[in-house]
């Protein structure tokens, strides 16, 4: 069972910069496809980028790409978002997810295809 731990998050102004980071215990994400997800008050779930373990892709919202950048660091066992250029629409909780079984699809996954989820890190971008 590999446990997801989140951090990173915090309150910072529109414009900035944030690193979230997710430490995975229990096993290896090596050969997991991840993904981040957000959650804002009030709306669904919603996908914002991922990375397949085979080939590397990386898939991201439409909102975010050129500014966040998704990375792994299979040594440290720990996945990584780089978010630049934050808006107060980027204000959200953010957690990461594993998926075991079967790698991410073309375009990103839905929260369904995860099978292993983290708690989640609060990020707020004031104007």
């Amino acid at each position: 069972q590999v446990q997801l731990v989140e951090s990173g998050g915090g309150l910072v102004q529109a414009g900035g910069s944030l690193r979230l980071s997710c430490a995975a215990s229990g096993g290896t994400i090596s050969t997991y496809g991840v993904a981040w997800f957000r959650q804002a008050p009030g709306k669904e779930r919603e996908f914002v980028a991922a990375n397949a373990w085979i080939g590397g892709a990386t898939y991201y919202t439409d909102s975010v790409k050129g500014r966040f950048t998704i990375s792994r660091d299979n040594a440290k066992n720990t996945l990584y978002l780089q978010m630049n250029s934050l808006k107060r629409d980027d204000t959200a909780m953010y957690s990461c997810a594993a998926r075991a079984a079967g790698d991410i699809d073309y375009g990103g996954p839905t929260p369904s295809q995860m099978d292993y989820w983290g708690k989640g890190t609060q990020v707020t971008v004031s104007s």
